[in-house]
């Protein structure tokens, strides 16, 4: 099968011929309909992610039809399902509060285990695995991937973010702009704060009630006076010392900071403000991944209509162009995330 994989780190994708997957006994092999290029691959590109080694498959926002199942998997050949990108073992303590993203066996496709920059991907823990909700495509459904699920958890499971409360969204890449969609989709008011002006209109353009160029001054101070004193939740999407201060000080007291941009490499260890954390009675919540008994209410929001996130894939790709979608995060990127639907060029 054709694969992109990764060579050497900061070098365009090697597109290769590459032993099909082997069917897990617990799981299942899936035919790789739509992937989705996410900024978490561009940290394991670059070498900061510390499980990414060369020789990987990356690509963990994925949808695919069912191949070969295996003796003790979930789901049958034939159906069409999403992933999240954390594969729970379902047993541990954590898995069984009900935290299967903060399980103590994590199984990762894209990181760890061969991921979905390929024809087929081996999926090991279907129970994972989620239906494809009739009428919603496969590239829309990995487009969701991790940047949905992930705000979507942040949001709802972790800061309980409540309609009428002011929701600041630090980065409007594919986990902001989600973060912004679906803060509005849950009846809050919400600000984007980004540096690319185009990226701020076209969250406008969605809905959005506010923004701010993180590059006209303070941004704290310009989102307290658009909120009447601060925001109730702000969310950091970029992982980035200068992003995570001005969402905690942005925010009125009591506020609720959530930690969704991956702080890995050099910004794994920022200095923080944490005189305004104390003064201000903020909370700080870390979040990474949904669990997967999670996805019946986030499909419904969207299958429902109450929520548009078509919006978020802005273009369609070959696998030969993954590489060049990575590189592209070394910049400043524009609106929407790529997906790859094509895996024959």
């Amino acid at each position: 099968m054709r694969a992109a994989v990764l060579r050497a780190y900061n070098e365009d994708l090697s597109i290769e011929d590459v032993a099909h997957p082997a069917c897990p006994e617990d799981g299942v092999v899936l035919k790789v309909l739509a992937c989705g290029v996410c900024r978490s691959d561009w940290h394991g590109w670059t070498g900061e992610h510390p499980r990414v080694k060369p020789g990987q498959i990356g690509g963990h926002e994925y949808c695919g039809e069912v191949v070969e199942a295996g003796p003790s998997a979930t789901w049958k050949v034939g159906d069409v399902l999403v992933a999240p990108f954390i594969l729970a073992c379902g047993s541990c303590p954590q898995c069984q509060m009900g935290a299967q993203n903060t399980c103590l066996d994590q199984k990762l496709p894209g990181f760890i285990q061969p991921g979905a920059f390929a024809e087929y991907v081996a999926v090991p823990r279907d129970h994972n695995l989620a239906r494809l909700p009739e009428g919603m495509s496969p590239t829309l459904a990995a487009g969701l991937g991790c940047r949905v699920t992930t705000s979507w958890h942040a949001l709802t499971g972790r800061a309980a973010l409540q309609g009428g409360e002011w929701l600041a969204v630090h980065g409007t890449g594919g986990i902001g702009l989600s973060a912004a969609l679906l803060g509005r989709a849950l009846g809050a008011h919400v600000v984007v704060v980004d540096v690319v002006q185009e990226k701020l209109e076209h969250a406008k353009g969605l809905g959005i009630d506010a923004a701010v160029n993180a590059k006209d001054g303070d941004v704290a101070a310009q989102i307290k006076e658009i909120t009447g004193g601060g925001a109730h939740v702000s969310v950091e999407a970029l992982g980035i010392e200068q992003t995570v201060n001005a969402s905690i000080e942005c925010l009125r007291p009591l506020g609720r900071h959530v930690q969704v941009g991956m702080p890995v490499g050099h910004t794994a260890h920022m200095n923080v403000n944490m005189s305004a954390v104390y003064q201000g009675n903020i909370a700080l919540y870390g979040t990474r991944g949904m669990p997967a008994w999670r996805y019946p209410s986030l499909l419904g929001l969207i299958t429902s209509g109450k929520v548009d996130m078509s919006p978020l894939i802005a273009r369609e790709i070959p696998l030969s162009d993954t590489g060049k979608e990575l590189a592209a995060f070394n910049g400043p990127t524009p609106p929407g995330v790529a997906v790859i639907t094509d895996f024959t060029r």
